[in-house]
């Protein structure tokens, strides 16, 4: 007879969940882009908070190279603290190389607010995430009218994708500097 084994509990926790995070807030677009890009399908509906687990897809682009998206669920107002489910959530976007703020161009908030309260929320959670490389694409210009095709959306010293994830329009370009980033922070 053996002698008696040891017993252990073990909290583990996952560090790299996806090379790139979709971050933003509900219903800005984030399942819409994943499904666009990738051959995910996660639940896409004209209501917020149709997505309450993170959802994977591989995106392959022109190169033939490839990287792994996720779909994080909308962050709202206080999700740093608590609110929600965002300290949640806010733990999957730790777990990302990167991140692509998607800011929902014809939403009720204005662009710049809405990329503001993302910025406050994850530095209000840690700033390692606001020191993350990341992307900001404004999304849903197909649903502005033709004069605001591009609404006043500045954020000093970033590029601003343009972007129709329903009309996989400006997609390319977010993709190619997306990988770049993969890359380069995977060295």
């Amino acid at each position: 007879m053996g002698e008696a084994g040891e017993e252990r509990r073990l909290t583990l926790t996952m560090k790299l969940i996806a090379d790139v995070g979709l971050v933003g807030l509900p219903n800005a677009g984030k399942s819409t882009l994943l499904r666009s890009v990738s051959d995910a399908h996660p639940i896409v509906a004209p209501y917020p908070f149709s997505t309450l687990e993170p959802v994977l897809g591989m995106v392959k682009i022109a190169s033939g190279a490839s990287f792994c998206m996720v779909d994080i669920p909308g962050l709202i107002e206080g999700a740093h603290t608590g609110k929600g489910l965002g300290i949640q959530f806010l733990r999957h976007i730790e777990r990302c190389r990167v991140l692509i703020f998607i800011v929902d161009g014809a939403g009720e908030l204005e662009p710049v607010k809405a990329y503001e309260q993302l910025y406050n929320e994850l530095r209000s959670y840690g700033e390692k995430l606001v020191d993350k490389p990341r992307l900001i694409a404004l999304n849903k210009t197909d649903l502005l009218p033709p004069r605001a095709r591009a609404p006043k959306f500045d954020v000093p010293g970033e590029h601003i994708f343009r972007i129709s994830a329903l009309e996989n329009k400006g997609l390319r370009p977010l993709l190619a500097a997306a990988y770049r980033l993969v890359v380069k922070d995977s060295r």
